[in-house]
């Protein structure tokens, strides 16, 4: 097999994506197919055996893209392109969301993907899997993107409070602060896609506003997009009122890992209940995420995966 060097054109903008601060991006790329790889001036090149070449030739074109549409490339993105390299993955096709305060929000994985295309489709969507893989931050951009475009009037998201249980009311403060402690992720999310002035205001005007899934009982919501983190944590009979507040002009992401329950009873969980019931419906969705893509650090998903192996071996399935 040849190891002569190959010459691969890029942007100068791809060029700095491919490389990475430091050149951090090109020591991952190198290390990950053993390969040699330098940035003479307009492109890269890559030195190292046929098929390790063409492996890391794969991932820096899937850098490159990226960074040529103008997103911002960062090291998890280098990941999933070295991980599509090897495994022969295509780059996700779904469309850039028209959001977020450092450029647009856009799928790193195929999952993410078909994940952000049912959202597009189905009214109702359920998004299973373990943390670190995006469910939540690209409902939330989701989400945010179809209240800045006007599609929805509000973006309203929900969230067991397992660890206060239904004693919110004896909580100091107004609902806001009852529930902000538990809402952290959501309102790190919101201020990642927003930024934090514009997130103030549309709370401050009531368009986007949250509550624990108790809140809203008896509620009807309409022209509203509504996001249902941590749903492993909701009851049977909580996951049925939730899912029967949806009113006219609205759509809903579910969220959750049902290996992660802190339920008392991890029996009662509505989440994998309602996916058995709903699943195959019209209009309903479901997108299931693997270790695959974790876009974390990278030590998350070996942690995923070790669990997962450790579920397997004492035979139980999530």
């Amino acid at each position: 097999m040849s190891r002569a060097p190959e010459f691969v054109p890029l942007s100068d903008e791809a060029v700095r994506a491919v490389a990475g601060a430091n050149s951090r991006h090109a020591a991952l790329i190198e290390d990950a197919f053993g390969v040699l790889l330098e940035t003479p001036g307009g492109g890269v090149s890559l030195s190292g055996d046929a098929k390790s070449r063409g492996q890391a030739k794969k991932a820096v074109q899937a850098i490159a893209a990226r960074a040529d549409q103008g997103f911002e490339v960062v090291e998890a993105d280098v990941r999933v392109a070295i991980g599509q390299a090897r495994t022969g993955g295509g780059a996700p096709g779904a469309q850039p969301l028209p959001v977020g305060r450092r450029g647009q929000v856009a799928p790193k994985t195929p999952t993410q993907a078909r994940y952000l295309q049912a959202l597009a489709d189905c009214e109702l969507v359920f998004g299973l899997g373990p943390a670190g893989t995006g469910k939540t931050f690209l409902a939330v951009a989701y989400g945010a993107g179809m209240l800045l475009r006007g599609a929805v009037d509000r973006l309203i998201v929900s969230r067991p409070a397992v660890e206060a249980g239904e004693r919110l009311g004896f909580l100091p403060g107004d609902m806001n602060e009852k529930v902000d402690p538990y809402m952290a992720p959501v309102w790190e999310a919101l201020t990642d896609i927003l930024g934090a002035e514009q997130l103030r205001r549309r709370r401050e005007k009531g368009e986007i506003e949250v509550a624990p899934i108790a809140f809203l009982r008896g509620r009807t919501l309409s022209h509203a997009f509504v996001i249902v983190d941590e749903a492993q944590n909701a009851s049977r009979a909580q996951m049925k009122m939730v899912l029967t507040r949806l009113g006219e002009g609205s759509r809903m992401a579910v969220t959750g890992d049902p290996t992660q329950i802190d339920l008392p009873n991890p029996g009662d969980s509505g989440l994998a209940h309602a996916v058995g019931l709903l699943e195959g419906e019209k209009g309903i969705g479901v997108t299931r995420f693997g270790a695959e893509d974790v876009v974390r650090h990278p030590l998350v998903e070996r942690i995923v995966r070790a669990y997962d192996a450790d579920a397997a071996r004492r035979g139980r399935t999530v």
